[in-house]
């Protein structure tokens, strides 16, 4: 028997308690863009019509604010390794300066947005990676110099591939 590939995400509505939901069943989603709003969406799940609209999008704390037919909803989104780095009691920064920066996940380079030499503080831009059709920033966590750059803008990348060095 092939064992299963899917990811899980943790989707927690308004401060609700999290539901499961596997890769497989957001792709099920039949979601189409609304031609006047790229943030906007129609939704049809179970034989039930849905308009939604993205109001805002903070990606490093995968945190959205939507409103699905008149009704706004923060969500919080989570996958297995958020899960495990909460369930060891660790947090985000808690790790002090860091030298290598690892793609988080597998993905493609959509920009690099330093280059070697450059300094960088905390909370700078260093790129951008596309995965499973999202825009993930990557920031710095800390303040530091590019001491190497090993991608490239329509680079596709694995996870835990090595992306930039710092010093």
């Amino acid at each position: 028997m092939k064992k299963s590939t899917a990811s899980t995400y943790y989707i927690s509505a308004n401060g609700q308690p999290e539901t499961e939901l596997t890769d497989v069943q957001a792709t099920a989603l039949d979601a189409v863009p609304m031609h006047s709003d790229e943030h906007s969406f129609h939704i049809l799940q179970a034989q039930k019509s849905y308009k939604a609209q993205v109001l805002e999008a903070n990606f490093d704390t995968k945190s959205f604010r939507i409103r699905v037919n008149g009704n706004t909803h923060e969500i919080k989104i989570s996958d297995q390794y958020d899960k495990l780095v909460k369930d060891m009691g660790l947090t985000v920064g808690t790790a002090g300066k860091i030298s290598n920066i690892k793609a988080p996940m597998p993905g493609l380079v959509l920009e690099v947005c330093v280059g070697v030499g450059q300094a960088v503080t905390n909370g700078d831009m260093l790129l951008i990676l596309e995965a499973m059709k999202m825009e993930n920033v990557l920031k710095a966590t800390s303040d530091g110099v590019v001491k190497a750059v090993h991608i490239q803008k329509g680079t596709p990348v694995e996870k835990g591939q090595l992306l930039l060095e710092m010093e």
